[in-house]
């Protein structure tokens, strides 16, 4: 890499240190530093949802998807955009209303109103794991980029560089920096991508003459996918609009419920189709270049083996010149850190709200809850890194943090919100039942039926959990009625 990229990289970095230190000056209270003082508007909101949820993890997993089976990829973020269009339809003028009432700042509290404080602890304790193991999965995909980038830089150094820098501004500037940063980082990332990316990496594999020839028809296919893989993504990303804590910040941090909403439908639609082309596109270009031998040189031929994932970031360090090689970066850099650092927040959040402060009600005082909140969110940075440090697989480690969260919380959230079902103990047996199940399967590394993701099995098994408690406590509440009414 010539010393215009490094030095443009340094700078970009530094600038991202500079807006944590900026807001670490102006925020006033938790209020600031969690939720924004409740007052953003819709095209922050949204650039920040996107951001937040497309990211590295997504950009450097989606370019493998295209690297692997084509544009078919691209339904992974068709799922995407359906839950954020069904859930600013739904779920954000309840919750908006709710957060505007009793000043929300984290999502198990919605868990806390609905169940009690013992589903609301439990709900903080499994948001707070996925969302800490979400955090570890960008660092990741930001440190895998770098190495690839790189020459001499190996992937544990470079993880520890990404750690540094999120976890900096983050600890800083909390959710305002977020939201700021994650606008700049999603412009960065789309200009680069469309004037920059795609436009070179087109040129430099020979244009569509070659890219037909090169490739298998069923790339170019919007079925190369067996129903499995999209049944999996469906229920693995389209429910975690309805449980992801970052998403709840973001709709507490928003003027309305109708900015809100209109913040949503703009995420949704730059993750699909925007987004998914784009990036499942490049990972096409990048599985002709690998083929053309354009890869020989850093030590990929053509003959041997390659991580799918790799094949994004090998490509734009191939095509890339002096000087735009270091934006480019810069912007799928912007990508990654702009998911890390709202990850972080949740984890944070959790941890002191949802955790500390229900457990230990008077250990931490109005005056000492920032000092506080940044010494977890430091804490938890440092945590996130040592996990990074023994995974391997970016979209893998996401999509299970994913399922982690969704399995646990889906089915008694909606079953509170939209069905008035308010059973403590359904609520926490579910959750055991769901994130236990999907989680133990995991482990295990069973062979499921029919090819399905873990987390079918942990919903259902949330599911059936909640309605036969619900049927449970109805017939007992139904005895004793007839036994009053006996009596009487």
């Amino acid at each position: 890499m010539a010393t215009i990229d490094l030095l443009i990289f340094i700078v970009y970095m530094l600038g991202m240190l500079g807006v944590g230190y900026y807001f670490h000056i102006r925020n006033t209270g938790v209020e600031d530093y969690y939720v924004g003082g409740r007052g953003m508007g819709k095209w922050h909101i949204g650039l920040s949802v996107v951001a937040t949820d497309v990211g590295g993890g997504f950009s450097i997993g989606l370019g493998g998807l295209g690297f692997l089976i084509g544009i078919s990829g691209s339904w992974m973020l068709f799922t995407g955009l359906l839950g954020a269009w069904i859930s600013g339809i739904f779920l954000i003028p309840k919750i908006k209303r709710l957060s505007d009432k009793h000043r929300f700042f984290t999502f198990p509290e919605v868990f806390l109103h609905f169940f009690g404080s013992r589903a609301a602890l439990l709900a903080g304790l499994i948001s707070g794991i996925g969302y800490l193991g979400f955090t570890s999965s960008q660092l990741l995909a930001g440190a895998k980029l770098a190495s690839a980038a790189f020459i001499s830089l190996d992937l544990t150094t470079a993880l520890v560089v990404m750690g540094f820098v999120a976890v900096g501004y983050t600890v800083m500037g909390g959710i305002k920096a977020v939201i700021y940063t994650d606008t700049v980082q999603w412009i960065l990332l789309m200009s680069g991508l469309i004037f920059l990316a795609i436009p070179m990496a087109w040129v430099a594999v020979g244009g569509w003459e070659n890219i037909s020839a090169s490739l298998p028809p069923e790339f170019f296919s919007f079925t190369n996918l067996t129903w499995q893989q999209f049944l999996n993504w469906m229920v693995t990303i389209l429910p975690i609009w309805f449980v992801g804590m970052t998403l709840y910040q973001r709709i507490y941090a928003s003027k309305s419920a109708t900015e809100a909403r209109k913040a949503w439908y703009i995420a949704g639609l730059f993750e699909w189709p925007v987004m998914a082309f784009m990036g499942v596109g490049l990972g096409l270009l990048s599985r002709v270049a690998f083929q053309d031998g354009m890869f020989a040189p850093l030590g990929f031929s053509p003959e041997g083996q390659i991580d799918a994932e790799m094949g994004l970031p090998l490509l734009l360090r191939t095509i890339m010149p002096a000087g735009l090689l270091g934006l480019m970066l810069s912007a799928y850099f912007s990508a990654i850190l702009s998911t890390a650092d709202s990850c972080l927040m949740a984890s944070s959040s959790n941890l002191l709200h949802d955790l500390i402060q229900r457990l230990f009600p008077y250990a931490i005082s109005q005056k000492s809850a920032m000092k506080w909140s940044k010494l977890l969110t430091l804490l938890l940075g440092i945590i996130a890194v040592f996990i990074a440090l023994n995974l391997s697989e970016v979209l893998s480690l996401m999509l299970y943090s994913y399922a982690f969260m969704v399995s646990g919380l889906l089915v008694p959230l909606i079953a509170a919100v939209f069905a008035g079902q308010r059973s403590e103990t359904a609520a926490i047996l579910s959750m055991f039942a769901g994130g236990g199940t999907t989680l133990g399967l995991i482990i295990s590394g069973a062979e499921l039926p029919f090819g399905l993701d873990a987390n079918v099995f942990g919903i259902t098994a949330s599911l059936f959990t909640f309605l036969i408690c619900i049927y449970i406590s109805g017939s007992a509440n139904k005895l004793i009625k007839n036994e009053n009414t006996h009596r009487n």
